[in-house]
């Protein structure tokens, strides 16, 4: 909401509603019971991938080559970071 607010110049309403929104979101992700390190990057690796998707769908931009591969370099490193033995 946010995006649009600043990209189409839309009303004060969509951009202090998208505001709440993204800071309700980082608030509610400290209250996670789990290792935060690893939900945050969890987090994050899946933020890259939708992002792309997002971008793809909705502003119908295709990713390049280096956006993917960098979007699956991401989820490698959450998969390592999840699954690999300590």
């Amino acid at each position: 909401m946010i995006w649009r607010w600043l990209k189409n110049h839309q009303g004060k309403i969509i951009g202090i509603v998208g505001g709440l929104i993204l800071f309700s979101y980082g608030v509610i992700m400290t209250l996670q019971p789990e290792n935060f390190g690893k939900v945050y990057a969890a987090y994050g690796g899946f933020f890259v991938v939708s992002s792309l998707l997002w971008g793809y769908w909705i502003d119908k931009k295709k990713p390049d080559k280096f956006e993917i591969l960098g979007s699956v370099v991401v989820l490698i490193g959450v998969a390592i970071m999840f699954y690999f033995p300590r």
